[in-house]
């Protein structure tokens, strides 16, 4: 074989092997990958059914509920509500009317099984995703209640 031959079979070969780990990589990535949506947004129906993802909001007041490691609250972004279910130990800061973001799935009929829950870091953090779309869901809410003069 001439070495014209082999220099472009190296060359091919190395574009394959580069193809290949491309190709892992992106999957790899595409598995790993998880959205942010909103309690309106789930509500809606343009969260995925049976992925994982991400709603985030702030927990609403009274709807926590703990039976031992099992957990029940509700994620608000005061437009709409997602009934959470989560079995584990909660953060230390979670608590109810503060942010939380809870990374899971949509089981039957609407309520969110999380694998996840995170509570905000301190008393000014909050997810840029999660403020603006309370930003959002109170200025819908405030353009409702406004009713125009005739």
């Amino acid at each position: 074989m001439k070495p014209r031959h082999q220099r472009f079979l190296l060359i091919a070969a190395g574009i394959s092997a580069l193809a290949i780990a491309g190709v892992f990589v992106l999957n790899a990535f595409q598995s790993n990958l998880v959205f942010f949506f909103t309690p309106t947004q789930v509500y809606k129906g343009e969260a995925p059914k049976g992925k994982a993802f991400r709603v985030g909001g702030m927990v609403k007041e009274g709807s926590l509920v703990k039976d031992g490691e099992n957990v029940q609250f509700v994620v608000t972004d005061f437009a709409h509500d997602v009934p959470v279910t989560y079995k584990g130990i909660l953060p230390d800061l979670f608590k109810e009317g503060k942010g939380v973001v809870a990374q899971g799935k949509i089981s039957d009929g609407q309520l969110f099984a999380a694998a996840e829950v995170l509570a905000k870091h301190d008393e000014n953090y909050m997810p840029p995703e999660a403020q603006h779309a309370l930003d959002q869901a109170a200025a819908a809410k405030a353009s409702q209640s406004v009713k125009p003069y005739k």
